[in-house]
């Protein structure tokens, strides 16, 4: 896990660099997980792999943005891609779970991650540089359960009730 997930990713920067730098510049995109930003119980070791990404992440945005180099990372949650139906699930059975575990209602796709991708290293993230770009449908910002779905019966003055406080909604 380490050798693939961090050293891998280690070695792609390193070997990258000399051709960017002979460029003028230009941007990497890491890859890490919502793992590196939020642990996961009997993941321990993927854990600590993907959080060193985030880390390796910034530490190379710092030593090379003098030489135009930015240095971004994505940190994906739960996306439907086609190893689901290798390992012989169910895919609309995965993609419901996955809809299930965040705020947004409905699993992330390939094209989610490619178009954070896109942005990181084109031209409108010009001056982001050492950040993580989390791309879960809302997954990191609280435990399941603690958001609500449409037609919730936690809505409006239930939930005032429960909780006190501003509310963002009407009523």
């Amino acid at each position: 896990t380490q050798a693939v997930c961090l050293r891998g990713v280690f070695l792609g920067i390193k070997h990258a660099v000399g051709a960017m730098r002979a460029r003028g510049g230009g941007a990497i995109v890491n890859t890490a997980s919502i793992a590196g930003v939020w642990g996961y119980p009997m993941l321990h070791a993927y854990s600590a792999a993907k959080a060193g990404v985030v880390n390796l992440t910034r530490s190379a945005a710092l030593e090379f943005a003098a030489d135009g180099i930015r240095v971004n990372c994505i940190a994906p949650g739960g996306v439907a891609t086609p190893i689901v139906g290798a390992f012989g699930a169910n895919k609309e059975a995965v993609e419901a779970a996955l809809a299930r575990g965040q705020p947004v209602p409905r699993a992330g796709q390939p094209d989610d991650i490619a178009h954070a991708a896109l942005y990181l290293a084109g031209p409108h993230a010009g001056f982001v540089t050492g950040h993580t770009l989390v791309v879960d449908g809302g997954a990191v910002s609280g435990p399941a359960g603690t958001y609500r779905r449409p037609g919730d019966a936690r809505s409006g003055a239930a939930q005032r009730q429960r909780f006190a406080g501003p509310s963002f909604e009407q009523g």
